[in-house]
């Protein structure tokens, strides 16, 4: 039970990795400091995590990769919505 435990807290706490990063993107729209790689892999990560999830047929896996993988996409979005382009020097 306590291992079950364990396991749940660190799948709750994995999902959620990325939403303070996600408040404070929306709330100040500004995500140059944010890498663009980062998110990235994250998105990957969760992507690649969710798969697993499904062909193994693990409903914890499926299930907190498939939240986490939502709320790294919408980092994304808010990275590619809120990104300043560089200027072009002559």
């Amino acid at each position: 039970m306590f291992v079950s435990v364990i396991g749940y807290v660190a799948a709750a706490v994995g999902s959620m990795l990325m939403v303070p990063q996600v408040i404070r993107s929306w709330r100040t729209r500004e995500v140059d400091d944010l890498s663009f790689g980062m998110v990235w892999l994250y998105v990957t990560n969760c992507a690649l995590w969710l798969a697993y999830g499904v062909l193994s047929g693990l409903p914890p896996v499926w299930l907190t990769n498939g939240i986490a993988l939502a709320i790294s996409l919408v980092q994304l979005g808010l990275k590619i919505r809120y990104r300043t382009v560089p200027e072009v020097r002559r």
